[in-house]
């Protein structure tokens, strides 16, 4: 690990100067992923913020949202009593994500930034059309999610909270890869006042994306062998050592109706 500075402000305005004055500068939420890279030598940022302090965790019900604060762990979504009461399909995923230790230390705002094609989250946030607030603006998860491990981010920004509407029904359901638990491919199905969204995780060469033909099957008979019968394209899957791009869309299918059938 290369040397850098260190900084733990107690405000998300004091963090965001502290980036903004420093060289390369990092906001560290739940150093999941930005820890081992830079162990790796393969990032080093001259300074990281830490954003503990910063007082952005927490989760309360504002009208029809649920809204969650950035820096909340995996854990502390899983556990939520209000997440379990208006939308336990998302505590049911939160539940799901890496092992305890990984729960107790990651956060649900440093997910969505890193924005991996095989996190659980980005799903939940476009299956269930939720809002991301910043320091700066409100970004709608149909416009934040922008390519693999890239999202509307500008240099700086930083992610404060996020906006879940409560859903009529959702439910998550993955094939994890053994060892990392990462999606090989997760689906998150949600009915919504604007209609059936489905959303995957894990196959997409792009990352998150919205499944069409499940959604139009499912607005047409909401059951899972609807879900199930729905022909997904292998086009734009991955397929790497783990599953080809053939199995993955076989996947998205099969995961798609166990969620129905969970939800």
């Amino acid at each position: 690990m290369y040397d850098f500075n260190y900084h733990k402000p107690s405000s998300s305005n004091a963090a965001a100067s502290a980036v903004a004055g420093a060289d390369d500068g990092k906001f560290l939420a739940g150093g999941q992923t930005l820890l081992p890279t830079m162990k790796q030598r393969l990032a080093m940022p001259s300074d990281l913020v830490d954003l503990a302090g910063c007082d952005l965790s927490g989760v309360r019900v504002d009208g029809d949202n649920l809204v969650i604060g950035a820096m909340t762990t995996h854990d502390a979504v899983a556990t939520s009593a209000e997440v379990q009461a208006h939308i336990p399909g998302l505590a049911a995923l939160a539940a799901g994500i890496g092992d305890q230790q990984v729960r107790n230390r990651g956060t649900i705002g440093g997910s969505v930034a890193n924005n991996d094609p095989a996190a659980d989250y980005p799903a939940a946030c476009l299956a269930l059309g939720a809002t991301i607030h910043t320091d700066r603006r409100t970004i709608t998860a149909e416009d934040f999610f922008t390519g693999m491990f890239d999202t509307a981010l500008d240099e700086g920004e930083l992610i404060t909270a996020i906006a879940f509407p409560k859903p009529a029904a959702c439910a998550y359901q993955k094939f994890p890869n053994p060892a990392s638990r990462y999606a090989l491919v997760g689906v998150m199905v949600a009915k919504t006042g604007g209609g059936v969204r489905v959303a995957v995780t894990g196959a997409g060469e792009n990352g998150v994306f919205r499944a069409a033909e499940i959604e139009a099957a499912l607005g047409a008979n909401f059951s899972a062998d609807a879900a199930a019968g729905a022909a997904v394209s292998a086009d734009g899957l991955n397929s790497d050592l783990h599953a080809s791009a053939e199995y993955r869309a076989h996947l998205v299918g099969v995961m798609a109706s166990r969620a129905v059938a969970a939800c």
